[in-house]
């Protein structure tokens, strides 16, 4: 296929639905980004913010394929930059996890829309995103915390994560924190994202591909029999969503 060629499917799939559906789900997806999160103080150090931003990428990303998915990861990221407070590495970070998960379980469901790869492309994600969560906590962001934040004082965040870790110590520190917060924690929110999205994304498939249901239901007769193939084409569209 010639890059000309590309160009145009590129600008067929670029409509104005498209856009806009892009641009509510991003901003939702900041919203929950923003304002609703909360900590489990009680399971993981404080620092570590429970929220679910993901799901609006993931809808995105099942309805209209993997690039709208890290569309919406990296805009609802970018508005938060100017609230950083982790100096935009905490927002590079979660851009990241967030593009490894959303788009191995976009790119899994596409193949074929059934329930099955659905579940099977969030596992895949989720499994994706938490080990690179391990390996950027242990190499970028506790390193940058600590040089950052605490001037370069390792014993700082040790007794942050004290009171929960009763035995951690400097030494032991990253066994502490990446095995017995990291991981699980990803696992956990992941998961739970995972699991609202797979309840809730066959009743909002429909108003996701409004485009295609108005496509779907000419407004007379006379229209049916003159549009011929491309009603029956839209009607097979639609029909596939309600497959999904």
């Amino acid at each position: 296929m010639t890059a000309k060629e590309l160009l145009n499917q590129a600008k067929k799939k670029v409509t104005a639905a498209y856009i806009t559906k892009i641009a509510l789900l991003s901003a939702i997806a900041f919203i929950l980004y923003m304002f609703a999160k909360f900590s489990l103080p009680f399971m993981f150090p404080s620092f570590l913010d429970m929220q679910f931003s993901e799901l609006p990428a993931l809808l995105a990303g099942f309805s209209l394929g993997p690039t709208a998915g890290a569309i919406v990861i990296i805009i609802k990221c970018l508005l938060k930059f100017p609230f950083s407070g982790t100096a935009f590495v905490g927002e590079i970070t979660d851009m990241i996890l967030g593009i490894l998960y959303v788009v191995p379980a976009s790119v899994i469901y596409a193949r074929n829309k059934t329930k099955k790869n659905a579940v099977l492309g969030m596992i895949a994600g989720t499994i994706l995103a938490t080990a690179a969560a391990i390996a950027i906590n242990r190499f970028v962001s506790v390193p940058f915390y600590v040089e950052f934040f605490f001037k370069g004082n390792f014993d700082v965040i040790v007794q942050i994560c004290k009171p929960l870790y009763k035995n951690v110590t400097r030494a032991n520190f990253y066994f502490y924190y990446l095995l017995v917060a990291v991981l699980p924690f990803n696992l956990l929110r992941l998961g739970l994202v995972s699991f609202v999205t797979f309840l809730v994304y066959k009743s909002l498939s429909k108003p996701l591909h409004w485009e295609v249901r108005r496509k779907a239901a000419p407004s007379s007769e006379p229209d049916r029999k003159k549009e011929g193939g491309s009603s029956a084409e839209s009607e097979g569209k639609s029909e596939e969503i309600d497959r999904e």
